[in-house]
């Protein structure tokens, strides 16, 4: 799934902002919740997060991230898992590019790898691409809002205990 957006910032402004993991909630804390850092450092490779994925009748909602390709000023890649057992890998694909007028054109781009075939017809079943697809959007908004505006910011993640 891809979606896109652009933002009235230079790229590396945006760039500093995203490689923050802790940042990642405060414009997906609508469908990611209960957010833990995976260690105090929050910025660059190898910084992550533990979160609540929230699906729909998902009995197995725990999901992580870990930041693992930083390439200043322009991609970020982070690897993770969710589901039972944690089986379900994941990789999310932040591009950012110049736009016009001194903006950064944010693409965002994640996909999922179910293990077994199970996984996959839950998947298919309970609807969750067209529920990513619609939240995927929404944070990407607010991100915008949040970067250009400086409005709309939900709390920001912490280890968990501190």
């Amino acid at each position: 799934m891809h979606a896109s957006v652009n933002i009235d910032r230079a790229r590396e402004e945006v760039f500093a902002y995203l490689v923050d993991v802790a940042n990642h909630s405060e414009f997906s804390d609508h469908y990611l919740t209960n957010w833990h850092l995976t260690r105090i450092d929050s910025v660059g490779r190898g910084a992550g997060a533990r979160f609540r994925v929230g699906v729909r009748f998902q009995r197995f909602d725990w999901g992580d991230m870990t930041l693992a390709v930083v390439e200043p000023p322009h991609r970020i890649v982070a690897v993770g898992r969710y589901g039972k057992f944690n089986r379900i890998k994941t990789t999310a694909i932040w591009t950012l590019d110049h736009a016009p007028g001194g903006r950064t054109e944010v693409e965002y781009m994640i996909e999922s790898e179910p293990a077994l075939p199970t996984d996959r017809i839950v998947e298919a079943l309970s609807g969750q691409r067209g529920y990513f697809k619609r939240k995927v959007r929404k944070a990407l908004r607010r991100l915008q809002a949040i970067l250009e505006e400086n409005q709309d910011r939900g709390a920001r993640a912490t280890v968990a205990g501190l």
